[in-house]
């Protein structure tokens, strides 16, 4: 139960609020909340599930396995994933540590690949740069032709997406935040 209650401390020095403005945002005294983080009070799940709710995440997040630190992804670790809605090849790059807030990716267009969806929004900001062949990028309605050897980043709340419209693939280096995985 020790790691519950650092991770509640740590998620509020993070996110630099007062022990005060926890207090209005979970309901939870201010001096409870002190007993919390110092852990020495006993902690019930509808109060744990208020702490998660005020930063808007799962509880899940206070009990899962701290990860153990690995900073280089090695060729034979690398996996392809699939995200919804992108049919892309995705090569995930990152290391694996607490706090993480980027996810690099190694992106393969096919030719002539124009994106079934129309654009996406979402915090955070994107980059990409272009490896090999040129790729069109449309970014709140506006097209951007990037080549080989060039670079876009953008905020990611603007409607967005990217089209192949030539007959090579198209390789990029893609870093977005916060982490999609």
């Amino acid at each position: 139960m020790e790691s519950v209650y650092k991770k509640i401390k740590e998620l509020r020095t993070k996110n630099k609020i007062t022990l005060a403005e926890l207090s209005e945002k979970t309901g939870l005294s201010i001096s409870f909340l002190s007993r919390i983080e110092k852990g020495t009070t006993n902690l019930a799940i509808t109060s744990l599930k208020k702490i998660a709710d005020a930063y808007g995440i799962s509880m899940n997040y206070f009990f899962a396995e701290e990860t153990r630190n690995s900073y280089i992804k090695k060729k034979a670790d690398q996996q392809m994933v699939k995200i919804d809605g992108i049919d892309e090849k995705l090569i995930r790059l990152n290391g694996e540590f607490t706090g993480r807030e980027m996810d690099p990716y190694f992106i393969t267009v096919l030719p002539n690949k124009i994106s079934s969806q129309k654009s996406f929004t979402h915090h955070g900001e994107e980059f990409y740069y272009v490896l090999a062949g040129t790729i069109t990028f449309i970014i709140d309605g506006e097209d951007y032709e990037v080549h080989k050897g060039e670079s876009i980043h953008f905020p990611s709340h603007l409607p967005h997406n990217f089209e192949n419209r030539t007959d090579q693939d198209v390789d990029m280096i893609n870093v977005v935040t916060p982490k999609l995985l």
